[in-house]
């Protein structure tokens, strides 16, 4: 492709708009363009990297014994609440788009594939001689992001490829799982980035188990925990850790104590003289469930530790069959405006007790009458521990589970875990943290599709029995700014050879140079013909402007057609660590081919 003939316009200046480096590069390189909030148009240069995402996406899918397809982005909304999903996507989590047609039907904008893909399976899917078996796409998705921000990363559309297994076991479905985690790590690899996979929550999609894989970068969303030993690694949603030992309470005698301006764990250890980690601090939420049901949750934590709020509404979840439940709609700390609307006398908070009386919840429909009591791991253990005694200015020292508070039956990790925390594998190693963008995740979604929308396979027995499934997801789109994110320099981006748009370019400095035309002309034919993919940048425009969009644009390897040609030569430089040298013509061509096939090995 010649420059002058394409649709490239670059930018000097960074959007207003862009907030991250791979936002600002690709809206200043002409990759991409805003057209709404969190919706782009991708530009001729981008539409090449996707494909060459999607390309490596697809041979690895099809080497794992995967098949293509493609699946109804409007979807209808009985499928997922069939699946029991509709009210989490559209009011907890709120990132379906919804409609509704001329028929009155009510329609989803699929954020994702579980409903669709398991109506197929119930469709089709009868014996098991016909599993296991393995679907995958790769199209447009939607989500109503509440901020979208950082350009593809967090977009209300984008391009994902996802994948749904179904077996007969368990131990099928590992089987799989193991594959599409190895067939993930070479798409990652093939793409020239570096990555780390981790344990993480499971979220909305369900299942026992997952696994994301996280493209290491300074400005990616999530925090990733991990050991120098190479065997844990998890987004701190999901890590666990050993905390740091408690240090011993200097109150052995159980006494009310007033404690006067003492409202926060730091307030407390001061006027007390004592250590955080002999302190019980009791955190109040209050949680509304689908049902309607809203309930105060009391959860108590050591007073070093911070409660995990992904790890809470698992356990939430866990419990909302004994409100009527099935999904969280919303988890917050109740502020001033909430309590009024169920608190029947004045919370004492900052000096709140392990045991809070009931009572201070007003008799309604809308609320559980009693306090769902969680006590964290961190607590159990404590002797003669610090904590609230329900009144304002005071504090019950010297305190014992079972003597002076009964012992909440309901115990839980909800810990956040924190680097330099103590490995649960290996107490010598400590957590190290990381930054990383999510590109892709994997799932073991177990039964809980197929059992809620009667999804069934008859075995060898002659039984019927739900097919148990897992899903796979790669956010193509997003892997392709997360290369950006990962290497670029002050003068623009650094593709990774296997999916930069052009693999060279050629640049003729003066137009007016018949020479410098002719070779050029000459490289630019014979290394698209090797498979070196090139561009020309034939454009009327000063030499130095060239050089500067060139490295804007991140292509591996330019070709100057100068002042070298009276000596035979031009120059070449690797755009990477910008090494420039003078290489004979007649090299270039063989040269550059063997470069580019290395470079993808």
């Amino acid at each position: 492709m010649r420059l002058s003939q394409m649709l490239f316009v670059t930018l000097r200046e960074d959007p207003a708009e862009a907030e991250i480096p791979s936002h600002k590069l690709l809206l200043r390189a002409g990759y991409i363009r805003r057209i709404g909030s969190g919706i782009y148009a991708y530009l001729p240069l981008m539409w090449r990297v996707l494909q060459k995402v999607s390309q490596i996406v697809r041979e690895e899918m099809n080497a794992a014994n995967a098949q293509e397809c493609l699946l109804p982005q409007l979807q209808p909304a009985d499928l997922w609440r069939e699946s029991g999903r509709w009210e989490t996507y559209t009011k907890a989590e709120g990132i379906m788009f919804s409609l509704i047609d001329r028929r009155q039907t009510e329609l989803g904008l699929g954020p994702t594939h579980e409903e669709v893909i398991t109506t197929v399976a119930k469709d089709m899917i009868r014996s098991y001689r016909q599993l296991p078996v393995n679907l995958y796409q790769i199209q447009t998705k939607f989500r109503d992001e509440i901020r979208p921000r950082f350009g593809l990363m967090r977009g209300r559309e984008f391009i994902m490829k996802d994948a749904y297994s179904f077996h007969t076991s368990p131990e099928s479905l590992q089987e799989t799982y193991e594959a599409m985690d190895q067939a993930y790590r070479n798409m990652i690899s093939r793409c020239g980035l570096a990555f780390r996979a981790v344990q993480a929550d499971s979220g909305a999609i369900g299942g026992s188990a997952s696994q994301e894989f996280m493209i290491l970068a300074e400005a990616g969303e999530d925090e990733v925990l991990y050991t120098e030993d190479g065997k844990y690694a998890a987004n701190v949603e999901k890590a666990v850790s050993l905390p740091p030992d408690a240090e011993k309470s200097p109150f052995t005698k159980a006494e009310k104590r007033e404690t006067p301006g003492t409202d926060t764990i730091e307030k407390l250890c001061k006027f007390l003289q004592c250590s955080p980690t002999a302190i019980v601090k009791n955190v109040l939420y209050q949680v509304v469930y689908d049902s309607g049901k809203t309930v105060l949750v009391l959860v108590s934590i050591r007073g070093d530790q911070d409660v995990n709020e992904v790890k809470l509404t698992n356990e939430l979840v866990r419990l909302a069959p004994q409100y009527q439940g099935t999904a969280v709609l919303a988890l917050s700390v109740p502020d001033e405006t909430a309590q009024k609307k169920w608190a029947a006398k004045p919370l004492p908070l900052g000096y709140i007790a392990p045991d809070l009386e009931d009572d201070y919840i007003t008799s309604s429909q809308d609320y559980a009458p009693k306090f769902l009591r969680l006590v964290d791991k961190t607590v159990i253990d404590l002797k003669n521990f610090i904590t609230g005694a329900n009144e304002t200015g005071y504090h019950q020292l010297g305190a014992n589970w079972d003597k002076e508070f009964k012992l909440p039956k309901l115990v839980v990790d909800v810990r956040t875990a924190m680097a330099g925390d103590r490995a649960v594998h290996d107490p010598k190693q400590t957590l190290k943290t990381a930054r990383g963008i999510e590109v892709g995740h994997i799932f073991q979604l177990g039964t809980k599709y197929s059992q809620a929308m009667g999804a069934t396979f008859t075995n060898e027995a002659g039984e019927e029995q739900p097919l148990v499934m897992g899903c796979y997801g790669v956010g193509v789109s997003r892997l392709a700014q997360a290369a950006v994110e990962q290497s670029y320099d002050k003068d623009g981006i650094i593709w990774p050879v296997a999916i930069a748009p052009y693999h060279a370019i050629v640049v003729i400095p003066n137009i007016n140079d018949p020479k410098q035309i002719e070779v050029a002309e000459k490289l630019y034919e014979e290394l698209n013909q090797v498979g070196v993919e090139t561009l020309l940048d034939d454009r009327d425009e000063r030499a130095g402007v060239k050089f500067k969009d060139t490295e804007l644009i991140g292509i591996p390897y330019r070709i100057v057609t100068g002042r070298s040609l009276k000596s035979g030569k031009v120059e070449v430089v690797k755009r990477a660590r910008k090494q420039s040298q003078e290489m004979a013509i007649e090299d270039v061509v063989a040269t550059l081919k063997q470069w580019v096939e290395e470079a993808k090995d």
